[in-house]
């Protein structure tokens, strides 16, 4: 493995500090965000080491895999099936490192750690190898009458060199999921993982390095220097997880040389609560989707409820009784609770919290431990909608709770804001089930439950809109990092006069007729009646 980065001091998450300001000779400005955030040229500047991964550096990166991807090695099924096997027994091997290093990150329980991150990759890769020689079939297609006699195929080939940058919130699924895929379609592949998970980045350099294939897959740590010399390059496409901000970015930069890209972003995920449900089951699902996922650190985590006024009180009740079933009297300290990713995401949930618009609208938890990255779990009911809490993505421990007269109205009341990456409805009524998915439009949409689409292999996992752009996982991530070529194959017989000048009014007939498709038209055309 070859692992360039630039060496920081050490920082912790209760150290670490970013600005938004890069060196003024960077082509590509990546600014600070919240979220899915790079680290800064701030901190290079007060190390004393000397940089090792600059444009230059980046350049000669992508010379060596070019040039490996050009020898063809990546494009065998060997190589695909040996690289996927490889980080299968990587993952079987590394288990507790895996989940020592999610703890250091996150503090992210160790079941968490299991069912969210590993046992997804598992999955994805053993359903990789699986299907990977069906997939990697061309596949057969009609032709028509104007190309007669001829054959069709759909061949996928591999797109060359991809860049994949990660986020810090599942550091190890939104990493290697992607590469599964760019592997599976034959890429090679640079993983560039967050350095805002710094325990899971220096991790996966390692074993990636250690069982995979090191001339064609590698892995850049560093923060935004590093991912603007990267951004330099010319990639064959560029797969990035995080904000809508950072991603502007990427895409800008991408643009610059017309490369493609798959933006896996987030947005306000809702969950329109009917009155007519299981009360306790779906209390339970609302909870577990978010508290239990990374504590609301997740791009999928429901990030309000809307239900009638008449249903809240009923609702709350029942969350409040589940919380505490859930994470006990004191959720600041249950160990079934991740904490807060930095101390910058930190004060940012901070000032949500503190937004005099929401003074007095906070129903249950707000507690918070600035030293120790928690917050408790929180419900917020009726905040404004000009207010912090609603107008942006809140990833993390906060839930508001937003009444409406009737249950149609959360439909309108979704669709008047940037379409979500999910959208959750619990009801069993099969007319406003039908009308949920006919009219709101989001990456995904689940039906009484919330986030668990994201284990089915056979659905597509992307945004739209503001939500991202593009999709992955099963075969859909194999698509994602492949080229569908088009190869039409004809014989020497059967060319036809009448294609070649010089033109006449017969062979205008002809054609005329082939390109119809009228039989008729061509017998009319052969023997010379108009």
């Amino acid at each position: 493995m070859i692992k360039f980065y630039r060496r920081y001091p050490s920082i912790t998450h209760r150290q670490h500090r970013s600005f938004s300001d890069l060196s003024s000779n960077s082509r590509f400005h990546l600014p600070i965000d919240i979220d899915y955030t790079m680290a800064s040229e701030e901190q290079a500047k007060n190390s004393t080491a000397p940089a090792t991964f600059d444009a230059e550096a980046a350049d000669c990166l992508m010379k060596e895999l070019r040039s490996t991807f050009l020898d063809g090695k990546t494009k065998s099924y060997e190589w695909r099936s040996s690289q996927l096997k490889s980080l299968l027994k990587m993952l079987e091997d590394s288990d507790k490192q895996i989940c020592d290093a999610l703890f250091s990150d996150l503090s992210k329980p160790e079941m968490e750690a299991y069912i969210h991150e590993i046992a997804m990759i598992k999955s994805s890769c053993k359903l990789a190898l699986k299907k990977l020689k069906d997939w990697m079939k061309p596949e057969k297609t009609k032709t028509n009458l104007g190309t007669f006699p001829s054959s069709a195929e759909i061949v996928p080939e591999p797109l060359g060199v991809v860049l994949i940058i990660s986020a810090w919130n599942y550091p190890l699924l939104l990493s290697v999921d992607p590469v599964i895929g760019a592997i599976a379609a034959g890429n090679a592949v640079v993983l560039k993982p967050s350095e805002l998970a710094p325990a899971m980045s220096s991790l996966l350099a390692k074993l990636l390095g250690k069982y995979l294939d090191s001339s064609a897959i590698k892995v850049v740590e560093g923060a935004v220097p590093e991912t603007s010399a990267l951004l330099e390059q010319k990639w064959d496409k560029i797969f990035y997880t995080g904000n809508g901000r950072v991603a502007r970015v990427v895409m800008a930069a991408a643009a610059n040389n017309l490369t493609p890209v798959v933006l896996e972003l987030g947005g306000k995920s809702p969950v329109l609560v009917d009155s007519n449900i299981d009360l306790t089951v779906t209390a339970r699902r609302i909870l577990s989707g978010k508290w239990g996922c990374n504590n609301g650190q997740a791009c999928v985590a429901p990030d309000y409820i809307i239900t009638t006024k008449q249903y809240a009180p009923v609702l709350i009740d029942s969350l409040k009784h589940n919380l505490v079933k859930f994470f006990g009297e004191d959720p600041m300290n249950s160990p079934d609770l991740s904490r807060v990713g930095h101390s910058r995401h930190f004060a940012r949930l901070k000032k949500l919290l503190d937004d005099d618009k929401i003074s007095g609208k906070i129903i249950h938890g707000g507690q918070t431990d600035k030293s120790n990255l928690k917050i408790a779990p929180t419900i917020v009911l009726d905040a404004p909608e000009d207010s912090l809490i609603m107008s942006e993505e809140i990833f993390g421990p906060l839930l508001p709770i937003v009444t409406v007269e009737k249950i149609e109205d959360g439909i309108e009341f979704i669709n008047s804001r940037p379409k979500p990456l999910a959208a959750y409805l619990f009801t069993n009524t099969k007319q406003l089930k039908e009308e949920f998915v006919s009219n709101i439009s989001a990456g995904g949409v689940v039906i009484n439950d919330v986030t668990l689409h994201l284990m089915v292999d056979t659905l597509p996992f992307g945004g739209v809109g503001e939500s991202g752009t593009g999709a992955y996982h099963g075969k859909f991530s194999f698509d994602a990092f492949s080229h569908k070529k088009a190869v039409l194959y004809r014989g020497f017989f059967g060319d036809a006069p009448a294609r070649y000048p010089p033109y006449t009014p017969g062979k205008l007939r002809l054609l005329k007729a082939l390109l119809d498709g009228s039989l008729f038209g061509i017998i009319r055309a052969l023997f010379g009646f108009s």
